[in-house]
């Protein structure tokens, strides 16, 4: 029987998770799992327990919670065995979106025994894992305009996320018209490129902005490179400009943004700018070194989500 940790983030989402914890069990049971069940105070426990789950050799850890839970999960998970399985039930949940698993939420209250059902026998792969400054992310870490509106709104009470997304277009609306950006000098493995931004962002995956957006479209999850972003300009005319473009899908073909394929990067400013990782506040500064380590995290993921694999696919 395989052995896995139900670990579950009680802040999670709009709505509370831990009554329905319970109901996940019975499905991941009767597919052969042995669970037992955690919850995390905070994101550096969720990393410790997941670290610890690993040592233990638990086969998989079961997250619930959304893109700042995964990302920390991911973390204690590294460069182990034991995998990270996904069941989405935060604010925001770009993972689910990325490799098509519904989001538990009033709507859609069954979705979390759903999502266990889905995972409980699906195959486990091997995905690249980013590290900014040496913390890990999943997703993407962004620096400048989007940090920045991070920064302000999280980490949000629970009535607040009613909200979010209202919330957050309003924070970017006010804040690209006070901010005009910032002086970059980026190396981009032999790469270099310097320019005045608004904001930077590296990305493992294809989806962004809460993950109704597609950013790049090319992008694999495991085959060790990611794409640094660079959005040019000074004003919110260009930051609107940018906005269009993304929902749009014209990035590639703009002119005030561009891609750089990489592996490693550095990011250097004279002055501090903000930082986040999947979605959550990071300490900022005006170096951000940015690593990848191919195929460094097991992740159970649908079947529908092998279109995000470049190397593995059968």
């Amino acid at each position: 029987m395989r052995k896995g940790l139900l670990l579950y983030n009680p802040a999670a989402g709009r709505v509370p998770v831990r009554p329905f914890v319970r109901g996940i069990i019975r499905p991941l049971n009767s597919s052969g799992w042995q669970i037992e069940v955690a919850e995390t105070l905070s994101g550096r426990h969720a990393t410790q327990v997941a670290h610890q789950a690993a040592i233990e050799k638990y086969d998989a850890v079961f997250a619930i919670g959304g893109d700042g839970t995964v990302g920390q999960v991911a973390s204690g998970l590294m460069n182990s065995e034991t995998a990270l399985a996904v069941l989405p039930a935060g604010t925001m949940n770009v993972w689910a979106a990325e490799v098509g698993i519904p989001v538990f939420d009033w709507l859609h209250n069954r979705a979390l025994q759903q999502n266990a059902h889905l995972l409980a026998n699906a195959e486990t792969y091997r995905v690249d894992v980013g590290s900014c400054n040496e913390q890990v992310f999943l997703l993407w870490a962004g620096i400048g305009l989007d940090a920045i509106i991070i920064h302000q709104l999280e980490p949000r009470p629970r009535f607040a996320k009613y909200v979010s997304v209202p919330q957050y277009f309003a924070a970017t609306v006010w804040n690209a018209a006070i901010w005009h950006g910032m002086d970059l000098r980026v190396w981009a493995d032999d790469q270099q490129v310097d320019g005045h931004y608004l904001l930077a962002v590296a990305t493992n995956v294809r989806r962004y902005f809460g993950g109704i957006a597609v950013l790049s479209p090319n992008a694999y999850i495991d085959d060790g490179e990611m794409d640094m972003w660079l959005f040019s300009g000074d004003n919110i005319a260009v930051a609107f400009r940018h906005f269009v473009d993304l929902f749009a899908g014209r990035l590639l073909t703009s002119d005030q943004a561009q891609r750089l394929p990489f592996h490693s990067v550095r990011v250097e400013s004279e002055i501090p700018f903000s930082m986040h990782m999947d979605g959550e506040p990071l300490l900022g500064g005006t170096k951000a070194e940015i690593k990848i380590q191919k195929q460094a995290l097991r992740v159970i993921v649908p079947s529908k989500a092998l279109k995000l694999l470049k190397e593995q696919r059968e």
